[in-house]
């Protein structure tokens, strides 16, 4: 089963079964993994510039392991023998802008339980990484510094998520150098998934936003305006202006004629 809306499969069977996925983000999930898989992640978008594969494996991941091909050699990105552990996520460079090319190795079992090998991906361009890993990747998205007028103004046009709110807590995960912020929102102008829902019963808007442990993110009072993109389901910080001093940018700005993009205050 592929999440992607663009797979197209090889016609005829052979011992290593190849699909193409058209999608610069999905998932794929193998279900009694055999023999072979090849993935090739071909998106459809003009001009792609993709530099960087990231790719989040399943928590319950299972009979297969993951290689990347680079230059007709396969270098391991994940295998089962690492047994059942939090699943991270690895990224890798591109070779071909158009093309990634993924191979999943079936692992022999002698019993017939259900193994299900399943990921999610993400294609990134340039504009998006700021290093090998994940945790640089994301340091793109959360700089450790207050963002300037012109990165809040471009911020409230192009982030994943826009949420007016104030902060509940902040919790650490110091083995893998993250911050979560607790949200509490009063408004939700946009976000990609749904990483805010609203609680039965209070009614009340909540939602988790993470960020880098450098970033040193601390509890404090008063209305922000939240705003970042996701990455796996996650919603990961941006800018986060108080919410009286985007105010001030953004009227300042509409009455230059200056905003990027209009923004619905009401």
């Amino acid at each position: 089963a592929v999440s992607c809306s663009g797979l197209g499969r090889e016609p005829h069977s052979r011992a290593v079964e190849q699909v193409h996925l058209r999608c610069t983000e999905g998932s794929l999930e193998w279900v009694y993994p055999a023999r072979a898989l090849r993935v090739l992640l071909e998106p459809n978008v003009a001009g792609a510039q993709h530099t960087t594969l990231c790719i989040k494996p399943s928590s319950d991941f299972q009979g297969a392991s993951i290689y990347v091909e680079r230059a007709g050699q396969l270098h391991l990105v994940l295998s089962e023998a690492e047994g059942p552990r939090p699943r991270h996520v690895s990224c890798f460079s591109a070779q071909s802008p158009q093309r990634v090319a993924l191979f999943l190795q079936a692992s022999p079992h002698r019993d017939i339980s259900r193994r299900t090998a399943s990921f999610q991906y993400e294609l990134l361009g340039k504009q998006s990484t700021a290093g090998p890993d994940f945790k640089k990747m994301a340091l793109a998205e959360a700089m450790c510094r207050p963002c300037d007028n012109m990165e809040i103004l471009m911020a409230i046009c192009s982030s994943d998520f826009v949420v007016k709110g104030s902060i509940r807590g902040v919790s650490h995960d110091s083995e893998n150098h993250m911050s979560q912020v607790d949200v509490r929102a009063q408004k939700v102008y946009r976000q990609k998934n749904q990483v805010f829902q609203q609680e039965e019963g209070s009614g009340e808007w909540r939602g988790p936003i993470r960020t880098l442990r450098q970033c040193q993110v601390k509890e404090g009072g008063g209305d922000f305006l939240f705003t970042g993109n996701e990455h796996f389901g996650e919603a990961w910080l941006g800018c986060a202006p108080r919410f009286k001093d985007f105010m001030l940018v953004y009227q300042a700005a509409r009455e230059r004629g200056a905003n990027p993009c209009e923004f619905e205050l009401n």
